[in-house]
């Protein structure tokens, strides 16, 4: 199973980066990392997100950080749909 993403999501995820980056490059790298680990865990374990309102979308929280990604795995990939913060609308709007 592979995982792409979306242009949304790709946006979405740099623009996080280079937020906090500006702040705290070492704070980047640490969420990047979180978040790429979990990414890669997604085509052992494409259920382990909790289900949206949204058919067949799927929530993965980035903990310890306020970050969440929203996916959708489907038969021959997995896309990662959006990435945001946790502040912001909690669900995602087809």
């Amino acid at each position: 199973m592979k995982v792409r993403f979306t242009p949304r999501a790709l946006a979405e995820l740099a623009a996080i980066l280079d937020f906090v980056a500006e702040r705290s490059p070492t704070g980047a790298r640490r969420i990047q990392y979180r978040i790429r680990t979990l990414i890669e865990l997604l085509p052992d374990f494409p259920h382990s997100g909790q289900l949206t309102s949204v058919e067949r979308l799927r929530r993965l929280v980035v903990i310890p950080f306020p970050y969440v990604i929203f996916y959708r795995p489907d038969a021959d990939d997995i896309v990662i749909v959006s990435l945001r913060h946790t502040a912001r609308e909690p669900e995602l709007r087809p």
